[in-house]
């Protein structure tokens, strides 16, 4: 029998929920723990996994804590190196788990690994912007972090005083997402940070952002780095080798809230309607739906405008506040546009009013959609056709920015999504 403990941040201080008990992934069960439940300020680590005494199957499980997981080479490479099977979930888990996205930690109750935060050099960033998915890997693997999606990335800490950029150890928590360019798509690092910019602008919340260059802005030297919403700094933050730490804020994407796995993140029918339910969801949880409500209903708005169709269910999150008692949903991320790229999808992550293929999707596709949302029709409409007036201008902004900064690409691609597709 094989047991993980797991552990939560609330508040600064680390706390025990539960366990995950079995002898692997097929059997596995997680429980919360008793003294927990006792607790009446306690709070479920998922809406997908309510406070209760009973065990939760090993399929509930798996779609919350293996949707913790990297995916794809990050995932791969792990498990290589682990010596284990890729579809272990329970041993990258534990092998990753000392930072997850979220305040989640995995452990078995062993002494745990030294905190710290190891400085890097410029070189071993511009390695990690020219050496592709196998340097991210190996850090990721140096942090035991665990980052969800299957794009090179690694989380880092990032001072903003000194400018300078460290790896992450042991239970040190991480401030920034640093993804890497060209092992995704050509442009990608320009491509996000000029759909980042272009929705600021349109008055979508998004963390802050920016485009880390390790030479003269080639592909190969540019990293894309985003301030992690799940973190941030106290009014007397404790210090570690003189860098003050974060705190975590607990935070679950749309699928693991729906109990969705991540294989099944896209949208695969329409009569799915994964639309309808993340609406429902949001007015279920929020401590705020009316707002929460309207500001996905923007987002949504703005994928189609800028063509986007990988916002699946993975790039939609909830965030929870630091006591754990208030969940709203979470600023925008992971924000392309897919369809710059000719080999990219035209058909969207979920369905619009039906409509799967962006191309067609319509007002009236939209005016279904608010139906399916049971969101006002007028004002539905209404925000939607502003969104369309100010996208272009706003649009514009980001390209001039950008070029000014020296990404000259950022206005080819946004000519392109002008142009529509």
């Amino acid at each position: 029998m094989i047991r993980y403990l797991v552990n939560l941040e609330k508040n600064g201080t680390w706390i025990r929920v539960g366990s995950i008990d079995g002898e692997g992934g097929r059997d596995a069960r997680f429980s919360y723990a008793d003294a927990y439940l006792e607790d009446p300020s306690s709070a479920a680590v998922s809406v997908s996994l309510p406070l209760r005494k009973e065990a939760f199957s090993p399929q509930q499980t798996r779609t919350f804590f293996d949707g913790l997981l990297p995916e794809g080479f990050t995932r791969r490479a792990v498990a290589a190196w682990m010596r284990t099977d890729e579809d272990d979930y329970l041993s990258i888990l534990f092998g990753l788990g000392c930072e997850c996205l979220g305040a989640i930690r995995i452990s078995r109750g062993e002494e745990e690994e030294e905190s710290s935060y190891r400085p890097l050099s410029m070189e071993e960033v511009q390695a990690l912007a020219a050496e592709g998915a196998t340097k991210s890997a190996e850090l990721v693997l140096q942090s035991h972090l665990s980052l969800t999606g299957a794009s090179g990335k690694v989380g880092l800490y990032h001072d903003a005083a000194g400018g300078g950029w460290f790896l992450p150890t042991g239970t040190a928590p991480s401030t920034h997402i640093v993804k890497q360019s060209h092992i995704r798509l050509n442009d990608i690092v320009a491509n996000e940070q000029l759909c980042e910019r272009t929705a600021y602008y349109l008055g979508i919340d998004v963390p802050e952002s920016f485009i880390i260059n390790t030479g003269a802005g080639q592909e190969h030297e540019v990293l894309f780095a985003a301030k992690r919403f799940d973190r941030f700094f106290s009014d007397r933050p404790a210090l570690l080798q003189g860098l003050p730490v974060p705190q975590r804020l607990h935070q679950e994407d749309m699928a693991q809230a729906l109990g969705i796995p991540a294989a099944a993140k896209y949208e695969q029918d329409p009569s799915q309607g994964y639309l309808a339910r993340l609406f429902d969801l949001l007015r279920r949880v929020s401590s705020n739906p009316i707002e929460d409500t309207l500001r996905l209903w923007d987002r949504i708005v703005f994928c189609r405008l800028a063509g986007n169709t990988d916002a699946h269910l993975k790039n939609y999150s909830l965030l929870y506040s630091p006591n754990l008692g208030g969940i709203r949903l979470a600023p925008a991320y992971d924000l392309v546009s897919t369809c710059v790229y000719e080999a990219g999808t035209r058909k969207m992550a979920f369905s619009i009013g039906g409509e799967s293929d962006i191309r067609k999707v319509t007002d009236e596709s939209f005016r279904h959609a608010a139906g399916d949302a049971r969101i006002g029709e007028r004002m539905a409409m209404r925000r939607l056709a502003e969104m369309k007036e100010r996208f272009p201008g706003a649009l514009r902004k980001a390209m001039e920015e950008l070029s000014e900064e020296g990404y000259e690409r950022a206005q080819e691609l946004g000519e392109k999504i002008l142009k529509g597709f």
